[in-house]
């Protein structure tokens, strides 16, 4: 059984910027996308701030966020990286499994990582993570560039969306035709 100790509050921003794109995609009715909570068992708990400060999970989380985009069922993981260099243990064998799983059901999974950085918000398909993915399964490196990326990837600035990753999962749809 996995433990978990607090780190502050590391990946909340990017929750919450993802939180408040889909809250602005259900309004105008384009999404109906919800965040997956992961269970977990408190062990610890701060009695002044009454924050959970050690816990067990309780199973394995697959996905941060799934849901609908006008009748089409995505699922994605939210994952924030300082550097350059993205290192694939940052996502487990599950999540890649379940993923893949939900394409061969007819969805769409895909990874949104924003390059704390640069400031860069990408949308990284799941064939795209697969091809890092294999070749370190292969032996080779265990991370990816951000120039190893394709540029049209990136999440362009969009006035009224935090995160407007519809735009790139359009594309992310044409690609696939």
């Amino acid at each position: 059984m996995a433990t978990w100790k607090t780190r502050g509050l590391r990946g909340s921003t990017l929750e919450d910027l993802i939180n408040r794109t889909n809250e602005r995609y259900r309004e105008r009715g384009l999404a109906l996308i919800q965040k997956v909570p992961t269970p977990i068992t408190p062990i610890q708990i701060d009695k002044e701030s009454r924050h959970i400060t050690l816990a067990y999970f309780d199973q394995k989380s697959t996905v941060d966020y799934i849901g609908a985009i006008q009748g089409l069922p995505v699922c994605f993981d939210a994952k924030e990286c300082a550097a350059d260099t993205f290192a694939l243990q940052n996502i487990h064998a599950h999540q890649v499994a379940f993923m893949d799983d939900f394409e061969k059901q007819g969805g769409v999974a895909f990874f949104l990582i924003h390059f704390t950085g640069r400031d860069v918000f990408y949308y990284l398909p799941l064939a795209h993570l697969k091809v890092f993915w294999d070749r370190a399964m292969a032996g080779g490196r265990k991370s990816f560039r951000f120039d190893e990326l394709n540029p049209a990837y990136i999440l362009p600035r969009k006035q009224g969306v935090l995160i407007p990753y519809l735009d790139m999962l359009q594309q992310d749809l044409d690609d696939r035709e």
